[in-house]
C-alpha cells in the first residue's frame, strides 16, 4: 500500500546503504516480530531505555487515596493510598521551550494574534472570519490581557502567548490482542491548522503516557480493607488517577510561567517572554467525562451546559438555545463545596461512593466526587475549565454517528429495492 517513491526509498536508501547488513534479515518472520512488539515493555529496563534522559522523559508513580464502605479515617490524607506505577511524562514547560526553539516549528509560529475580516461590498457589513486559533477572539483577548498586566520587574521583552491545544486518546495498537497506549499530546494554536494537520510537519508533542489500573490494585484493596473492590470504587479511582496525573503535569514551574511568563530565546535570536495558556482539550466523550469529573451519560450529560437528558430532544429549538446559554457549566465555590463535602463523607465518614446521600448531592449537576486538576490549578486565574472541552468531530461524529447513519441509509436503500443503491453509487462516481 506504499507509494512507488517510498518503495524506491526503501531499496536505495535502506537496503543498498553501505551500513546496512543484509545478513540481519536471515530468518526474518513478520509474525514473530509483531509478536515481539506486542510483548515489548514487559522488561522495565527496555522501557527505561526507550524513554531516555536525552528526551527528558521521566517515570513516576502516581498516588491515589482509596475509600472503603464503612471504614473511617481522621482525614483524607490519613486514608490508605495506592501508587500506580508506569507514568512516563515530560515537563510541560520544557516542551514549550523546545517548541519555541525548533527550526521547523518556531518558523511557522504566529506570535501576535490578529483579526481576519472580509469586505463583501462597500454597502454590506464587514464579516469576521474565524479560521485559526491565532485569529480567534479568545486568543486576541488573552493577548491583550497579558500585555496590559503591570510589570514590576522592569522587563521590556515582547510578550507572547503559547496557545496550547491538548489531546488524549486511549488507543489499541493491534486489531487482535491487548496491546494499547494512552497518550497525552499537545499542539500549538500559534501554528496554522493546515500545518498541524500534516503528519510530516511533526507538530505534535507527546507529554505523557497514562498508565492503566491493573489487578495489583484489586489485590492491594482486598489486603488493606479485607473486602473486594467494587465497580463504583474502581470508577472513582480512575477519576482520581486522571486528575492526579494532570496535577503532576501542571506543576509549580508551569504555574509560575503561567502567571509571570518565561523568557525564551527563539530561533531568530530574539528573547521573548512566553505566557502558556490552555485553549482547547479534545477527546472522545468517555474521556471528557473523566477530565471534567462528571458522570458518563448521567442526568446532565453535556460538559458545557446543564441541559437535562430529557430535554435533549429539544435540540435546535429556541428554548434549547436559551437553556444552553443560560445554564452553562461554571466552575466555582458551589461545585467545590459539594465535592469537598462528599469527599469528607467518603474518606472520613466511610460512606459508600454509590450511596443515596452521594447521589442526592452529585446528581443535579452529574458531578463526580473528584476535584478537577484544571480547577485546582487555574481557577484562581478566572479560568472556567469546562470551556476547554470543545466538540471533537472526528470522535463524536465522523467515526461514530455519521458511520452509523450512513450505514442505516444504505440499508434503507437496499430495502427499497430497484436500482436505488446503484443510483447512489453513480452519484458518488460523478462527484469523483
Amino acid at each position: 500500500m506504499k507509494s512507488l517513491g517510498e518503495l524506491d526509498c526503501l531499496v536505495n536508501d535502506v537496503i543498498l546503504a553501505e551500513d546496512f547488513n543484509v545478513a540481519d534479515l536471515q530468518g526474518f518472520c513478520a509474525a514473530k516480530e509483531v509478536s515481539r512488539l506486542d510483548e515489548y515493555g514487559a522488561d522495565p529496563e527496555d522501557i527505561q531505555s526507550s524513554f531516555s534522559a536525552g528526551d527528558r522523559w521521566t517515570e513516576t508513580k502516581v498516588k491515589i487515596h482509596l475509600p472503603a464502605d464503612g471504614v473511617k479515617h481522621d482525614s483524607i490524607e490519613e486514608s490508605p493510598f495506592f501508587e500506580v506505577p508506569g507514568l512516563f511524562h515530560r515537563k510541560l514547560i520544557e516542551v514549550i521551550k523546545n517548541a519555541c526553539r525548533e527550526p521547523v516549528t518556531s518558523e511557522q509560529f504566529h506570535l501576535t494574534p490578529f483579526t481576519l475580516s472580509y469586505f463583501p461590498t462597500p454597502n454590506e457589513p464587514t464579516e469576521h472570519i474565524y479560521s485559526e486559533v491565532y485569529n480567534s477572539p479568545a486568543m486576541i483577548d488573552e493577548h491583550k490581557k497579558v500585555r496590559s498586566q503591570p510589570r514590576t520587574d522592569g522587563c521590556t521583552l515582547e510578550t507572547v502567548i503559547a496557545s496550547i491545544m491538548l489531546w488524549s486518546d486511549s488507543t489499541h495498537l493491534a486489531s487482535f490482542g491487548t496491546a494499547s497506549l494512552w497518550p497525552i499530546y499537545m499542539y500549538f494554536g500559534n501554528q496554522s491548522k493546515y500545518i498541524r494537520g500534516k503528519p510530516t510537519s511533526f507538530a505534535g508533542h507527546h507529554l505523557a503516557y497514562i498508565p492503566k489500573i491493573t489487578d495489583t490494585l484489586h489485590d492491594f484493596y482486598e489486603k488493606t480493607f479485607k473486602k473486594a473492590i467494587t465497580a463504583e470504587v474502581l470508577t472513582h479511582c480512575r477519576h482520581e488517577l486522571m486528575h492526579a496525573i494532570w496535577l503532576l503535569l501542571i506543576d509549580d514551574d508551569f504555574m509560575h510561567a503561567y502567571e509571570f511568563g518565561i523568557v525564551v530565546e527563539f530561533l531568530d535570536g530574539v528573547r521573548r517572554r512566553v505566557f502558556p495558556r490552555f485553549f482547547t482539550y479534545s477527546a472522545d466523550y468517555p474521556e471528557k467525562t473523566l477530565l471534567a469529573s462528571i458522570k458518563f451519560l448521567a442526568q446532565c450529560p453535556c460538559l458545557r451546559c446543564l441541559t437535562p437528558k430529557d430535554k435533549i430532544g429539544d435540540l435546535g429549538s429556541k428554548a434549547d438555545r436559551r437553556r444552553r446559554e443560560r445554564d452553562i457549566c461554571q466552575d466555582g465555590d458551589t461545585i467545590w463545596a459539594k465535592i469537598r463535602r462528599v469527599q469528607k463523607w467518603i474518606y472520613v465518614e466511610g460512606i459508600n461512593v454509590a450511596s443515596a446521600y452521594v447521589k442526592q448531592m452529585m446528581a443535579p449537576q452529574s458531578l463526580n466526587p473528584t476535584m478537577s486538576a484544571f480547577s485546582t490549578r487555574l481557577a484562581r486565574f478566572g479560568v472556567n475549565f469546562y470551556s476547554l472541552f470543545v466538540p471533537d468531530l472526528l470522535h463524536e461524529f465522523e467515526l461514530g454517528v455519521w458511520k452509523a447513519i450512513f450505514t442505516h441509509l444504505l440499508r434503507v436503500l437496499h430495502a427499497h429495492g430497484d436500482d436505488a443503491i446503484q443510483k447512489l453509487n453513480r452519484r458518488y462516481e460523478n462527484r469523483l
